[in-house]
């Protein structure tokens, strides 16, 4: 394998008839394809990886052979269909995802990753005569869903196919190709930092006392802007009454304000990132009942005709529940939202005046970031935490990259700016570090899923199956990871012989001594009455601080369900939160000190966690009386040991303390290190017996239950072939057995619950009985198997699926449903998708011929319009003037 990089400028190359002139890390990439090697290119957004990839393209056709390229989005893979097409016409391109199929025999197929996956499997002819497939994006396969396809599909390719891999700038991109070249033979690396436009990164805050917009560098000189930090601390005068505190005198900007700057500094267009769809909807509505207008009258007539041309193909009635009228008067003001819950029609006609300059502001989720064209002058981000359906996590150094790689216009604008906004539950240093970090590891998130392990029962041996999993790259980091352990336990074992010479003490056995002062520590707990220890509870507040066991803690809240039952949430001057209750303190807690809480109040945040564990660890002062450090009491039996005599007494103690931690740890790294090796065969090995238990495989051959899993390509996909096998989908009219399978495909993710299941009659309430019966069984063997929980069939779309499947308007099946049109189209397309796989596995003719029938219902009006709007072949045309690469 080999390594190039283009850290030391672009070397201008010219390119054939290509137009503009290439960079140095596109001549290396391209060099090396036609050289016959598979290549990985890291690059950041926007320096023109895709040059490298339809170069290739290029190449496979000169050479009589088929290429594919892959996406992890039906979205991106539409876009590069169109591009395609343009590029070697139309009758030589093809477009095939999970819903839609054009051109199918063409020599150049656009993909999502999935669909290869698939026919991989299925040993599909499409392979044969396949030269060339371009991963784009592939620092997905760290998706934690649908990351681990791209690994299948790098084991199980023909071993003459090359690979042309695009992915994000990462840290560990050698490691990456090196398990490319280790699977599939040499592979040369291409790694370049430099972005093709500079990026400003800039921090915007709102003075409450002068109602001013403060907006400052992040980065001064290679170091955090000192006045950055500056904004978390001050405050604004306080009230009258002495024991409030002053407010913050900074907040968070609004975003009628954030726009107004962005125009008068000329940076927009810009693409604001807000990480909830509602979020978008509220912004662009909001920014239109403020009378922003970014448009003249010339622009406004591009925009109503590219709406009206993207939207030809929906019924009045249609747009009219779509809320067409609102979504178009925001649009000819430059304004739109951009995110899943949108119709496909509407999110490309945003799509296509943004690229043309007449949209000027879009607020969007992070889904714009992955792979779109659609660069902007400015990139705002409101929020450095997102939800992620089930919590908020912190934005990585990897995600913020890919927000901001869509700042800066390349042959437009010299510099791209990257603003991100104050908040009280971030401090700047946090934002600055994530700014100044340049680790982008990618991890694998690779594990066999039930298709998989009956694909391979099925078309390998029992050890060549388990070879072939030892070569994904999970095993392959895992590996080298065991070096990494083995390395730290040789280290940790000669810190070990350290501490145990420190331990021993020339008067007695220390160990001897440890015990009696555990034992006086005992003897002086259990003279506190359970009375005193409650009392001392319920006498805490948010900001004492206190000792428990040894460790210092910071109370965030005491809790109580009745007198007796007390629960403290604290945390540690190490961030990491602690609940105790009251039925397992055995002392009575003595508030030691106090800490500043950080104002709002938010407990349950980790930001706000975060800051306390910070002002924690700052404190000082509030040391233990009586105790050493996180030791135990002496007391009258401890007092009369020979140790106790020692004036290093203490120090002995303390190095056997630690000398047991270290213990602990090195039988930690054996474990680590037992269950790393074969770790992904051994995951197999667990997977196969829950198959053996459901009657999927007997041994090392497939069962006829098993011959259906084969086919079934989803995250339930065990739990669906088992209902399959059971006849829980039979003998249901069509409307019906949509409405069942939606329990597969949909999960509802709103904080707001769900509304009760409503079912049409008896006999499909008794079938999704028997769907969540058998899903409990399925989650309490894959607990027995320490295997991940296939999640629960959720009822929730059943009736929608159920009235548009018999044919009901668009305006009948929305009624009273708090869901977009987007997430109805989408929810639609996943659910015909699986009930072509039904139709395709079911072993009842009757059953299979009822789902094709429910999926050629449902691909009806607006579904059927959103799936013609996405593969129309528009082009959208670059802004003037920019160089596209």
């Amino acid at each position: 394998m080999t390594a190039a990089r283009g850290d030391d400028g672009p070397a201008p190359v010219p390119a054939d008839g290509r137009g503009f002139t290439l960079d140095r890390f596109q001549v290396e990439a391209i060099a090396a394809v036609d050289d016959g090697a598979s290549v990985l290119v890291a690059a950041p957004t926007g320096s023109g990886k895709t040059v490298v990839a339809d170069h290739g393209v290029d190449r496979a056709l000169a050479q009589g052979l088929k290429a594919f390229y892959t996406t992890p989005i039906k979205a991106l893979s539409n876009q590069k269909y169109a591009d395609l097409r343009a590029r070697h016409g139309a009758a030589r391109v093809g477009l095939v995802t999970g819903d839609t199929t054009i051109n199918s025999g063409a020599p150049v197929l656009v993909m999502t990753t999935e669909v290869l996956r698939n026919m991989l499997y299925a040993r599909s002819p499409a392979l044969d005569g396949l030269g060339l497939v371009v991963l784009d994006e592939v620092h997905y396969l760290q998706d934690r869903y649908r990351g681990p396809v791209w690994e299948e599909v790098i084991i199980h390719l023909p071993a003459a196919v090359r690979i042309v891999a695009l992915s994000a700038t990462v840290s560990n991109a050698e490691e990456l190709a090196a398990w490319i070249e280790a699977v599939r033979g040499r592979t040369v690396t291409v790694v370049e930092h430099r972005r093709p436009v500079e990026l400003s990164s800039l921090y915007a805050a709102r003075d409450r006392a002068t109602r001013d917009l403060v907006v400052l560098p992040v980065v001064v000189d290679g170091e955090p802007n000192p006045v950055g930090e500056r904004l978390d601390a001050q405050t604004v005068a306080p009230r009258r009454d002495r024991r409030a505190r002053g407010r913050r005198r900074y907040a968070t900007p609004g975003r009628l304000e954030v726009v107004e700057h962005l125009e008068e500094e000329a940076l927009l267009p810009a693409i604001c990132f807000v990480f909830s769809r509602r979020g978008c909807d509220d912004a662009a509505r909001s920014l239109l009942e403020a009378g922003v207008r970014l448009t003249d009258p010339g622009e406004r007539r591009r925009i109503r005709a590219i709406a009206e041309a993207h939207t030809a193909s929906l019924s009045e009635s249609d747009l009219a529940v779509l809320d067409h009228d609102l979504w178009l008067a925001q649009l000819e003001q430059g304004i739109a939202a951009h995110h899943a819950g949108m119709v496909p029609p509407f999110k490309e006609a945003v799509e296509a005046c943004f690229v043309q300059g007449l949209v000027k502001v879009v607020f969007a989720t992070e889904t714009l970031a992955l792979g779109i064209n659609m660069p902007a002058r400015s990139v705002v981000i409101e929020s450095l935490t997102k939800f992620t359906g089930e919590q908020h996590e912190p934005l990585t150094p990897g995600q913020y990259t890919q927000l901001t790689g869509r700042a800066g216009r390349r042959g437009i604008d010299e510099v791209g700016r990257a603003l991100v906004l104050w908040s009280p539950f971030v401090r700047f240093q946090q934002v600055a570090d994530l700014v100044m970090s340049r680790r982008f590891d990618l991890r694998s998130a690779f594990r066999p899923t039930y298709n998989m392990a009956a694909n391979l029962v099925r078309r390998h041996p029992r050890d060549e199956a388990h070879r072939l999993l030892d070569r994904s790259f999970a095993q392959f980091q895992s590996d080298r990871g065991v070096v990494r352990l083995r390395a730290r336990r040789d280290a940790r074992e000669a810190t070990l012989a350290r501490l145990e010479d420190e331990a021993r003490c020339d008067l007695g056995d220390v160990e001897e001594y440890r015990l009696a002062l555990r034992r006086d520590d005992r003897a002086r707990k259990a003279g506190a009455t359970r009375h005193d220890v409650l009392t001392a509870l319920a006498r805490l507040r948010p900001g004492d601080v206190v000792w428990l066991r040894g460790t210092r803690l910071a109370v965030l809240s005491v809790g109580w369900r009745g007198p007796e039952r007390g629960r403290l949430h604290a945390i540690d001057d190490r961030g990491r939160p602690r609940t105790i209750s009251s039925d397992d303190v055995d002392e009575v807690l003595a508030r030691a000190g106090e800490v500043e809480l950080p104002a709002p109040y938010a407990p349950n945040n980790r930001a706000f966690q975060h800051e306390v564990a910070e002002n924690l660890a700052r404190l000082r002062g509030a040391r233990r009386k009586g105790r050493g450090r996180g030791g135990p009491t002496a007391g009258p039996e401890a007092d009369g040991h020979p140790v106790a005599r020692c004036p290093d007494a203490g120090a002995h103690v303390r190095a056997a303390v630690q000398a047991d931690r270290v213990r602990r740890e090195l039988a930690d790294i054996d474990r680590r290190v037992q269950g790393s090796e074969g770790s992904v065969a051994r995951e197999l090995d667990a997977v196969l017996d829950v198959l053996a238990r459901r009657g999927m495989v007997d041994g090392w051959s497939l069962t006829a239950r098993g011959g259906l899993l084969v086919r079934v390509f989803h995250e339930c996909d065990l739990l669906i072939a088992d209902c399959l096998a059971a006849g829980l989908l039979d003998d249901l009219d069509p409307a019906a057995l949509a409405g069942v399978v939606s329990c597969f495909t949909y999960e509802h993710r709103s904080k707001v619950p769900a509304p009760p299941p409503w079912f049409p009659d008896r006999r499909t309430r008794e079938r999704v009985e028997g769907l969540m019966a058998r899903a409990e069984r399925l989650r309490a063997q894959e607990e027995e198997a320490g295997l991940p929980a296939t999640r629960l069939p959720d009822p929730t779309f059943l009736r929608v699926a159920h009235a548009w499947a018999s044919g009901r308007d668009l305006d009948t099946v929305l009624d009273d449903e708090e869901m977009t049109g987007g997430d109805f189209v989408r929810n639609v397309r996943l659910l015909v998708d699986l009930l072509r796989q039904v139709g395709d596995a079911a072993p009842s003719p009757a059953t299979a011929q009822a789902a094709r029938r429910a999926a050629e219902a449902l691909d009806r009006g607006l579904v059927a319009a959103s799936s013609l709007a996405t593969t129309g072949g528009h082009s959208p045309s670059p802004v003037a003037g920019a160089e596209v690469r």
